[in-house]
């Protein structure tokens, strides 16, 4: 039988006619189907979860009253297309309050997205011609990569080295690295090492901006989960309005991960560019859901309780898995450990030879779940976002996974 007309009519972006046909595993599906081994093999075994990158509990009850009400009222029942002015205005005043990030205009220089995924998807689509160029800090989030190679463009990786203090080396690109580069991506606090930028980063990457003719896209997911300083905006160092956005995402920052709310704020150009794309994607976020974000945005009070719980089980983490023969350090924000994964089992004689490797063995041996990087040398990201009932179960767990640990003898 000749084959499905439909197989030779994929775009070449997602694989062509070998779309859906490649024998690759990715290492989300190669996770997924060793825990489901692991917990078939020894159902009554806890499965101790730290890979997911998702709050583990649900927004707060002030936000979702606030939805409850709001969805009942008819003149939310439309379309919002590039959002309402109440939610810009609130977004404009929280830079303020929490960052000190002054002078936003909500009108022209902020605009909501369905969550920060998409907007990080059409901002390529602004910007990026066949051959044009986007500089990617890796490990990370590959979306925006994704749609610059979908454009045609080139991807140029800037490395995050723990040497480093997981900041790029942008004195290390060359004019030939530079040729046709656009965009900038960067994101602090980062996904998954951890680390978190300084004043004087940003400063520096302004000004490398404007030497350059870059626009920086800073993806602040994470940036209100703060354990030692204020919450540090792009924004907020002299100059970055001139060359960039932020986006700001309510998923981490209130536990509304599947509510798909966030905004993308800064220089007013780019902002009304990515608005342009966007009115051609979509039709905006449900308005309940924008007002329900007002409350929240208006209470970052929230954000401090969520980070409290956060910093609390991150500290246990990290004296557990030194216990366990593991580098681990007390990040700055996000709710990440990123440390370096063990070369050996002394308990089996197992070597490793990559992170995906050592978080296989992990689920299968001790039913731990964690997530392998292996872009830049080998690390395994540890969440606080693991499942747990109370402060007593957050120890329960915690002191179960350094038993399990200690047992595998791990060698470093």
């Amino acid at each position: 039988m000749s084959e499905d007309y439909i197989q030779g009519l994929f775009a070449e972006r997602i694989g062509g006619s070998l779309f859906g046909k490649s024998q690759k595993i990715y290492k989300f599906e190669k996770i997924k189907r060793a825990k489901a081994e692991a917990k078939k093999n020894s159902p009554m075994t806890e499965l101790l979860d730290f890979g997911v990158g998702e709050p583990d509990e649900m927004a707060f009850p002030l936000v979702v009253e606030a939805l409850k009400l709001e969805c009942a009222k008819p003149e939310n029942r439309g379309y919002s297309d590039n959002g309402i002015l109440e939610l810009k205005e609130a977004a404009a005043r929280y830079l303020e309050k929490v960052y000190g990030v002054p002078g936003i205009d909500p009108a022209r220089e902020i605009i909501h997205s369905i969550g920060s995924k998409p907007a990080l998807a059409m901002i390529p689509e602004a910007f990026i011609n066949p051959g044009d160029g986007v500089l990617m800090t890796v490990p990370g989030y590959p979306i925006m990569a994704t749609h610059t190679e979908w454009n045609g463009g080139r991807v140029i990786k800037l490395p995050l080295k723990e040497e480093n203090g997981f900041l790029p080396d942008l004195d290390s690109l060359t004019p030939a690295d530079l040729k046709g580069v656009k965009l900038l991506y960067i994101n602090y606090p980062n996904n998954p090492t951890g680390a978190t930028a300084t004043p004087e980063f940003f400063r520096k990457v302004v000004e490398f901006a404007k030497k350059n003719r870059i626009i920086v896209v800073h993806d602040a997911a994470y940036a209100a989960l703060a354990y030692d300083s204020k919450p540090l905006s792009f924004l907020s160092v002299e100059g970055a309005k001139d060359v960039g956005i932020e986006i700001h995402s309510f998923s981490k920052a209130y536990n509304m991960t599947g509510w798909r709310l966030a905004f993308v704020a800064g220089n007013e150009k780019i902002v009304a560019a990515y608005g342009h794309v966007k009115d051609n994607f979509d039709s905006g976020q449900f308005i309940a859901i924008q007002k329900a974000g007002i409350h929240a945005l208006e209470h970052p009070e929230i954000t401090e309780k969520i980070s409290e719980k956060y910093k609390r089980r991150l500290k246990l983490m990290v004296e557990a898995l030194s216990a366990s023969g593991f580098t681990a350090v007390m990040p700055r924000g996000s709710f990440y450990l990123y440390v370096g994964a063990p070369k050996k089992a002394n308990k089996t004689g197992i070597i490793f030879n990559s992170a995906e490797d050592v978080s296989e063995y992990l689920i299968k041996e001790a039913h731990i779940s964690t997530v392998p990087w292996d872009d830049e040398g080998q690390y395994l990201r540890f969440s606080a976002t693991f499942m747990a009932k109370n402060k007593d179960d957050e120890y329960r767990v915690i002191e179960e996974m350094k038993k399990r640990l200690k047992a595998l003898e791990l060698q470093f």
